[in-house]
């Protein structure tokens, strides 16, 4: 009896110190608490084993106990696969077809407005890194004790686009010498012209994935919501700019299947308080509710299954899938992810893209057909191919009423050297301009060089007499205004056609094809 009852407070006392430190939800949905509780299992038969062991190292005696234990581990791994087969797409392709709605009648020039360039966000994640690193170098009192988180969120800050990240403790000894006083402060860097600062608190953040024993953030969650299963958390900062971490909640089909968000939980780093929201009651001023691989993984689950399971492997028909990558724009006061569809059978073209809303999962398909990403990246990269730049993912904007992608081509310490422009009808049309010149300057290069007629009951087409004609250079480009005998007024780039311009005069007859760009006549076709 006694031996029975150390047993049992040693698998107990086992159980508990793995829990705290596992810290796995007690939820039958998640994997982890099955492995959790199968390796108690494993432990509870070990002892039971141990105690039939005599001097020699024989097992003496009955152990049925631990065949039992056994045994109630391989039904339970045995059931949960057998489960999940039944419940995966290969039975329940349409449950897993519609996770996510996709509206199909999105407008593009319609949902996403004329490119602002005051608020694109041209620095990608890595460049904002070095920013905010070279903030926190700037520190040394800061620097010996804490390090810079590589989370980066990316949101929308009182209608500024931003990413924030915490500071952490560099160390264990750290953070017994700081702990008391919390991390004071947190980074933020503004994608649009790399400002970059460290904000300090008057009260230090605690509860933290670099702080220890109760304070650990996990910790803190997993004792606060011991059911709950926790997705990709995330660091933001309210409109006063108090920091939180926002954290999703999920649920799953079977163990692990089908995942969906339902809420999050909002922690206040200082004070350990947090609350839970549901999907639908949450504040607006969080931007990130679904992780980017959740919304890509629900989308290609979309585009695959939408007409069954034996059609995504034999006949393929209408069968889609997202590009490889992504990106972020920020519209209306929310955080949307960007990403290509192709076909299955396609290599180099997109059919279009979706837009989703990070905090609703809103989501438009916009039939805009073109060039796969990486192909315009390769494009943009083939323009200044002898100075062996690298690419950042494209940010997809409407310029001049023309889907168009914008990619910066950076040198190997990572710094933005040149803005290219791409067509994405097109991806043949790129144009790169030196970054020192802005990039305002890189897109109306681009417009100068490349033709964007746009369909041809757009523009209009009629014979001129040039009253006057006015030559400017304009970085380095050179423009033609030209006033008609009727007085009207109009703009060409030389690029349009270089053979007859120069040799225009007053009294020059010319055939031309214009459309209006911002008030002004900007002709694409010129001949004699």
């Amino acid at each position: 009896m006694k031996k029975s009852i150390i047993k049992v407070v040693f698998v107990a006392l086992f159980a508990f110190i793995l829990y705290y430190l596992a810290l796995p939800a007690i939820n039958p949905t998640s994997i982890g608490f099955w492995v959790y509780l199968g390796v108690v299992l494993l432990v509870g038969a070990f002892a039971n084993i141990v105690d039939k062991v005599d001097q020699k190292g024989k097992v003496i005696g009955s152990i049925k106990v631990a065949a039992i234990l056994f045994g109630v581990m391989g039904v339970i791994f045995g059931g949960i696969i057998i489960t999940n087969f039944f419940l995966s797409p290969v039975f329940n392709s349409k449950r897993f077809a519609h996770r996510i709605e996709v509206n199909k009648e999105g407008d593009f020039y319609k949902d996403v407005a004329q490119v602002d360039f005051s608020k694109v966000p041209l620095l990608d994640k890595d460049s904002s890194q070095k920013l905010g690193d070279r903030v926190m170098g700037q520190m040394p009192e800061l620097v010996s004790q804490f390090y810079v988180s590589n989370l980066y969120t990316q949101i929308n800050y009182n209608d500024s686009i931003v990413r924030v990240t915490p500071l952490e403790y560099a160390s264990f000894f750290k953070y017994l010498s700081n702990h008391k006083e919390g991390i004071k402060g947190y980074i933020t860097v503004n994608s649009v012209d790399g400002s970059s600062n460290l904000v300090k608190l008057d009260k230090g953040m605690k509860y933290m994935d670099s702080a220890i024993l109760n304070e650990d953030l996990n910790r803190k969650l997993r004792f606060s919501y011991p059911t709950k299963i926790f997705g990709d958390k995330s660091f933001e900062i309210d409109n006063e700019g108090n920091p939180y971490w926002i954290v999703p909640t999920i649920k799953y089909v079977g163990v692990e299947l089908c995942e969906e968000i339902t809420g999050v939980v909002i922690l206040n780093p200082i004070t350990g308080e947090s609350k839970y929201y549901k999907v639908g009651d949450i504040p607006t001023w969080v931007d990130h509710v679904y992780s980017a691989d959740l919304i890509i993984e629900q989308v290609d689950d979309w585009g695959t299954y939408t007409k069954g399971f034996l059609n995504s492997i034999f006949g393929q028909k209408n069968v889609t899938n997202t590009t490889e990558g992504y990106n972020y724009l920020v519209m209306n006061d929310d955080v949307y992810l960007y990403t290509g569809i192709t076909s299955v059978s396609s290599d180099e073209s997109n059919l279009g893209f979706i837009l989703t809303n990070m905090r609703t999962k809103e989501t438009k398909f916009y039939a805009v057909p073109g060039a796969e990403e990486y192909s315009a990246m390769a494009s943009a990269k083939g323009q200044v191919q002898q100075m062996n730049y690298t690419s950042t993912f494209p940010l997809l904007i409407n310029l001049n009423g023309r889907a168009t992608y914008l990619i910066s081509l950076k040198d190997k310490a990572g710094l933005v050297k040149m803005y290219a422009f791409v067509d994405v009808s097109d991806y043949q049309k790129v144009v790169v301009t030196d970054a020192s010149k802005g990039i305002v300057a890189a897109a109306n290069n681009y417009l100068s060089n490349v033709e964007l007629a746009g369909k041809e009951d757009n523009l209009v087409t009629k014979e001129v007499t040039v009253k006057s004609i006015k030559d400017v250079v304009i970085d380095g480009s050179t423009y033609y205004y030209i006033t008609d005998t009727e007085n009207n007024k109009y703009k060409v780039a030389i690029t349009v056609n270089k053979e007859l311009l120069p040799f225009v005069e007053s009294g020059s007859n010319i055939k031309i094809s214009y459309r209006l760009v911002k008030d002004v006549i900007e002709l694409v076709k010129v001949n004699g």
